[in-house]
């Protein structure tokens, strides 16, 4: 370890930060960091961090969050320091991405059984439920529950094409904090974070310590493969794909069109969708009608009932009607959020032991299901002290983060769960770690959660670009990018 200098001399070192320990000396991964920033001054890192918001703001590297139902873009920002993550951490992250995707792929396979269930049948429970692994309401009284989804996927087809996971580093070692495995973003958002990175601080870049450093960009060509993976069995040939999207009204439009364009595949709004002669879907493009036969889904599920193709047809039933006709497939399929509800994420490490027979490889935290009369009773004098979340919640909506309540904020919080307790779930929170974050022209710590994505197709792969999201608020937990947060490039270390 080498003692802190430069930029990092007036650093305050601790045991949960992961640049600088308690005694003030660098931790393994930083040295190039801090040799390039002691370089730059305080000046030179002002100005780099003001070339990245300027360069960012040109490319429209955006972010969209809706305010009284009207969509606000705003530039995502991005701290020049990257933050470092050695080659041991991310093989364990990377087995637990793929761990998990491989156990809630094996869940909704039980949930949704190719052959559908009757109310004559005998056993209409899935497996993990009559196994007594899962209680049976995790299921039936799930609101990602969509009995409709059964015939949404081509038998074998994974429900799951792309998942993500967050992450905290915690006191013990890394967390998982959710699953998300309706539609994930930030893959996009990793990849321009390395563009934006590399075109600010080239001289960082070309250090030969960091030959062999992880490159995000390769992650496209898994995703890709994934795709072509889930194409249905009677797709003839290389598969056409399609990026579907809602388009300019998404709030990670930016992310679509940037995905889009570094598959080589078309980006799809409802606007473009036609039906085809033998059931499929055609998508229309440069003023031709060309067939699709895998649709990587970049929608809520919810509103594809909302939308209408040039025919007056809604876009879900077109699709609905070629997933069953075995012309298309869909990525994610419709129906996952019944893996990824916040209940069913305490039942995540029995799911692993039940589908496939291993350890987990990440912990969780301790999580008590509101529904359940013991659990709301030992935690309802508690609220103050846990992170509250809606169990039907996905990309941060709802989450109550008790310890920053003010009385008024947990009074009504508590009057909610009082009234409603089947719609929480409530967490201890998690000491995690801070990253040397670029804050008014000097490097502060900043708590920092980690995205790791995973593509399952023949295999199932952690993708090598995971997203760094981190708050810009001295002792914030906040890191999402809706409630002030801001995001970095991350360091995949060579071995």
């Amino acid at each position: 370890m080498t003692d802190t200098a430069g930029s990092f001399a007036r650093y305050p070192g601790s045991a949960t930060d992961e640049a600088v320990d308690p005694e003030g000396r660098l931790r393994p991964g930083y040295q190039p960091v801090a040799r390039v920033l002691e370089e730059l001054g305080a000046d030179g890192l002002a100005a780099v961090a003001g070339d990245i918001s300027r360069e960012r703001r040109a490319r429209g590297v955006v972010l969209g969050t809706y305010v009284d139902g009207r969509l606000q873009e705003r530039p995502l920002p991005l701290c020049p320091v990257p933050r470092v993550v050695p080659a041991s951490d991310w093989a364990l992250l990377s087995r637990g991405a793929e761990q998990r995707t491989r156990a809630l792929n094996a869940f909704l396979d039980d949930v949704y059984r190719p052959a559908g269930r009757r109310r004559t049948d005998t056993e209409r429970d899935p497996e993990v439920v009559r196994a007594g692994v899962v209680p049976s309401w995790i299921v039936s009284a799930s609101p990602g529950m969509r009995p409709g989804a059964v015939g949404l996927a081509w038998p074998g087809q994974p429900r799951i094409t792309v998942s993500g996971l967050d992450v905290l580093r915690g006191p013990d070692g890394w967390v998982v904090l959710a699953d998300d495995v309706r539609v994930p973003a930030g893959i996009g958002y990793a990849i321009s974070n390395r563009d934006s990175g590399r075109t600010a601080l080239p001289q960082l870049h070309a250090d030969p310590a960091l030959a062999g450093l992880a490159d995000p960009q390769a992650a496209v060509d898994v995703l890709r493969a994934g795709l072509v993976d889930a194409a249905p069995p009677r797709c003839d040939g290389p598969p056409q794909l399609g990026l579907l999207t809602d388009g300019e009204h998404s709030a990670v439009w930016f992310e679509h069109r940037l995905l889009a364009a570094a598959m080589g595949i078309p980006v799809v709004t409802p606007g473009t969708l036609w039906p085809t002669q033998s059931g499929g879907v055609a998508v229309q493009v440069d003023g031709d009608r060309v067939p699709v036969h895998v649709l990587y889904r970049r929608f809520d599920e919810a509103d594809l009932a909302a939308h209408l193709t040039p025919t007056g047809t809604p876009v879900g039933v077109l699709l609905g009607e070629a997933v069953r006709a075995g012309q298309l497939a869909l990525a994610n399929v419709p129906g996952t959020g019944v893996a990824d509800d916040k209940a069913t994420y305490r039942y995540v490490p029995e799911m692993i032991r039940f589908y496939l027979g291993e350890e987990p490889v990440l912990p969780g935290v301790p999580t008590w299901l509101l529904a359940d009369e013991a659990d709301h009773a030992a935690v309802r004098d508690r609220l103050h002290e846990l992170i509250v979340k809606p169990v039907d919640g996905y990309g941060g909506q709802g989450v109550v983060l008790g310890p920053l309540c003010s009385a008024a904020e947990l009074a009504e919080l508590q009057a909610e769960v009082a009234a409603a307790p089947h719609r929480f779930v409530a967490q201890e929170p998690v000491d995690f770690t801070t990253v040397p974050t670029v804050v008014d022209g000097a490097v502060a710590p900043r708590r920092a959660s980690l995205r790791v994505f995973a593509v399952a197709g023949a295999t199932t792969r952690a993708l090598p670009a995971p997203l760094t999201r981190v708050a810009l608020e001295a002792g914030s937990l906040l890191v999402s990018a809706s409630r002030g947060g801001g995001s970095k490039d991350t360091w995949i270390l060579p071995r």
